[in-house]
Parts: C-alpha cells; sequence; structure tokens
C-alpha cells in the first residue's frame, strides 16, 4: 500500500480528532454512478431540479450520519450525494433507506450509528474507477478517513460494514467494456480491500436494471459472473424505471435500500 501523503495524513487527524457531535460505529460506502448517487424525484420536467419530496424511509436520524466532502461528520438528509456527485441533478438514492433498515434490525446493536460515505459519480465507466484514479483514490480517502474517526469519549473506531456498489450503466455502451466489466470490476475489489487493509471486505453489488448503450444483457452477465469471496449481488431489475428511462425513481430507491440492508443483515 502506498505511504498517505502529509495532507492526507492531516485530513485523517483532523475527522479523527476535530469531528463535533456525534461518531458513527458503523459505516458504508457508497459507490457507483448516478443510481448509486440518487435522481430519484429529480428526472421529470427539464430535469433540473429535484421535487424536494422525502419519503420517511429517507427521513433524517440522529443514528445517521455522513462523511462531508471535507471530511467531517454530519447528520444525513436527501440529497444524501450533495457536493460528491458534482455537476449533476440530486435526488432520492438507496442510501438513506438502507440505513433505516439496518438501524430498525434486531441484528446490530441498539446503539448502533450509522456512518454513510457517499462516493458515487454519475456518468462513470468502471474503468474511471480502477485504482490510482480520481474516483477511486477519493473513495480511499474518505474509506480511511471515516474508519480513522475517534468520538471525543475515545470511544472505538467505527467498522467499514460494506462497500455497496451500483455502477455499470456506462459500460453497456460499448461492447468491448461490457466484455471485460467482471475482471475490472474483481480487480477494483481487489485493490480496495487492500489498500483499505480490509481482505475480507463485504461488497453488495447491484445488477443494473438499466443502461446507456444497448448492451445491457452483456454487463449483466459480466456482473453475475464476478467470482469473489464476500461478494454478494442485488438485482434492481424489476423495480420502477423514471422517464428517462436510466434512473430509478424515488420508490424504486427506496425499495433498493431495504434489498441492500436485506443482503447485508443476512451475513451477520
Amino acid at each position: 500500500m502506498a505511504k498517505l501523503s502529509l495532507p492526507l495524513l492531516l485530513l485523517l487527524l483532523l475527522v479523527a480528532t476535530a469531528t463535533a457531535g456525534r461518531t458513527p460505529t458503523l459505516v458504508f460506502l457508497l459507490a457507483g454512478q448516478s443510481n448509486m448517487g440518487g435522481r430519484g424525484g429529480a428526472t421529470s420536467g427539464n430535469g433540473k431540479t429535484w421535487d424536494g419530496v422525502v419519503p420517511p424511509e429517507c427521513a433524517p436520524s440522529q443514528r445517521i450520519l455522513r462523511l462531508s466532502p471535507d471530511l467531517r461528520w454530519e447528520e444525513a438528509r436527501e440529497p444524501l450525494h450533495a457536493g460528491i456527485d458534482v455537476h449533476n441533478v440530486l435526488g432520492i438514492g438507496p442510501g438513506m433507506p438502507f440505513a433505516h433498515a439496518v438501524l430498525a434490525s434486531r441484528a446490530v446493536p441498539p446503539d448502533t450509528v450509522i456512518g454513510l460515505v457517499p462516493c458515487a459519480q454519475g456518468g462513470t465507466p468502471i474503468a474511471n474507477w480502477s485504482r490510482s484514479t480520481e474516483l477511486y483514490d477519493r473513495m480511499v480517502t474518505r474509506g480511511r478517513a471515516a474508519m480513522a474517526t475517534v468520538g471525543h469519549g475515545g470511544e472505538a473506531r467505527p467498522k467499514l460494514g460494506a462497500l455497496l456498489w451500483y455502477q455499470g450503466e456506462a459500460d453497456t455502451i460499448r461492447r468491448e467494456d461490457a466484455e471485460v466489466y467482471a475482471p475490472r470490476m474483481e480487480a477494483m475489489v481487489r485493490d480496495v480491500r487492500r489498500d483499505l487493509a480490509l481482505p475480507e471486505l463485504l461488497v453488495i453489488q447491484v445488477g443494473i436494471a438499466t443502461g446507456q448503450g444497448k448492451f445491457v444483457d452483456l454487463v449483466r452477465d459480466a456482473q453475475k459472473a464476478v467470482k469473489l469471496p464476500n461478494l454478494k449481488y442485488v438485482d434492481a431489475k424489476g423495480l420502477p424505471i423514471a422517464n428517462d428511462y436510466t434512473h430509478l425513481t424515488t420508490a424504486a430507491q427506496v425499495t433498493l435500500g431495504k434489498m441492500l440492508a436485506k443482503a447485508y443483515l443476512a451475513t451477520l
């Protein structure tokens, strides 16, 4: 693993020692492209605004935090990827309903505080997430910062529960990208586990429901063909799609969040 630069060390120290208020006990990385970033309620009309509708499953909670763009814990609220998934109109994603569903389970301790670490960026092929790319480095930096958090009372550092991954629509445009999706995904997972020093990190991959090109089935087959330990598959196909024919609706995102939570809780 590459040595941490001085600026990164200072950022990690900042998030570890200067976080005000609550700190999480269980952390999740959210990465991929626009359907992870969240477009629920942001796809109608001229596509330049979000309708602002927040379902109860996505409401703020004192037990759900998010790591801000400047690596500070704050109360999570929609749009969860604000300041992260840049240059896009953001809406509802699966992160908040996922966190609520996990907290509602008896499988986690009643004092659990979830920290969501948004990392997704719309329109990005998996090649943009390979090791040493800007998006990969940002994801790893944010993951390290989240795990470096120490509460003011000296609480233990949070556990990284899983990487939630929803990406692949951009790889449906070219056949050559669709055909190499599986090895690229496997390489990315291996690299993340190594760079976060978590060789058994759980990864929950969402099977795409739509695509930006005609090779959707090729990418879906490649996603199912990924063979790595501690990698789970949740299928988004069949969930309601917005009128842009690409993004999940708000209701679909709520359902997906619950599906991701079910997959995670089944591993406990």
